[in-house]
């Protein structure tokens, strides 16, 4: 019965159709503590192999929304030393929020997202870690 099993999960995940909850807090601060972001996922809760959008709510450290920032994404899974499978990119939407287009987790699996955050000449780093 086990072999069964497996087999129909290994089969749900080369489809697609399993979900999967990310474990994540409400919000993460930058590695040197000048901003703090949040996201909400198009997808809840996230599924495999399906592209979708997030959107993201990036303040400084006291609270203020960032509205006109740059940003740049990267990420994996560090634990495979592969890279994400898709190019995000960014849309901002006004009072600290922006629109990342283009995500897919192909795997599930440790998966870390780094945001590089440049606004009003301050540059630093938020990681954003899910397990999927």
């Amino acid at each position: 019965m086990l072999k069964k099993n497996s087999l129909f999960i290994v089969c749900m995940l080369l489809l697609g159709t399993i979900q999967v909850q990310a474990a994540e807090p409400d919000s993460w601060q930058s590695e040197r503590g000048r901003f703090i972001v949040s996201y909400e996922s198009q997808l809840d809760p996230i599924t495999i192999n399906q592209m979708h959008s997030w959107t993201l709510h990036i303040t400084a450290a006291d609270g203020s929304a960032v509205p006109d920032a740059e940003l740049a994404i990267a990420g994996g899974m560090p634990e495979h030393n592969h890279g994400l499978a898709t190019a995000p990119d960014f849309e901002p939407l006004g009072d600290g929020d922006y629109l990342l287009q283009g995500l897919r987790f192909h795997m599930m699996g440790y998966w870390e997202l780094e945001l590089t955050v440049s606004a009003n000449g301050v540059k630093d780093t938020v990681i954003i870690p899910l397990e999927l």
